[in-house]
């Protein structure tokens, strides 16, 4: 029973624990400049976009509020219903631009967040670490505990 004891203490003890700041190594990757740079111009291809339907649809809705009362009712309801379209076709595209944004996101974004794990997880086996914690999400770390970052930062070629 005192092996026992005395083995799991010396398994226990060791054990080499570390911890990194993914939210900062995050902001220092180098490749988030570009990402930001082709989220920036998929915002504004979008946003001229809608500028421009928004721009239409203001230009016939006064020309319809101009020329509405002098309409025979056949032809104003076509214009209404013209109008009524070109706002749903507004709306839609929005949500679309919206949608399409976030999934590029994700998409720009996936290999740095896959570039970044992988270099913790080789600075952890290089370094024979047991746990390499998130140091954002940790509730305690250790004085025991590495910071790892300069480990990972190296390891990604950021200085």
């Amino acid at each position: 029973m005192i092996i026992a004891v005395l083995a799991l203490t010396l398994t226990a003890n060791a054990q080499k624990f570390g911890y990194v700041n993914t939210q900062e190594l995050f902001m220092q990757m180098p490749e988030l400049k570009d990402v930001q740079a082709r989220m920036d111009s998929l915002n504004k291809q979008y946003e001229n976009l809608l500028m421009n339907m928004q721009e239409e649809y203001q230009k016939k809705l006064q020309d319809y509020q101009q020329k509405q009362s002098t309409m025979p009712d056949a032809m104003r309801q076509i214009q209404e219903e013209e109008l009524y379209s070109m706002q749903q076709r507004l709306q839609t595209t929005y949500q679309t631009a919206q949608q399409d944004v976030e999934q590029k996101r994700g998409e720009y974004l996936k290999p740095i967040n896959e570039r970044m794990s992988k270099a913790i997880q080789e600075v952890g086996a290089a370094n024979n670490y047991t746990y390499i914690f998130d140091s954002v999400a940790a509730v305690y770390i250790s004085p025991e505990a590495d910071d790892v970052m300069p480990l990972v930062k190296a390891k990604l070629g950021i200085k």
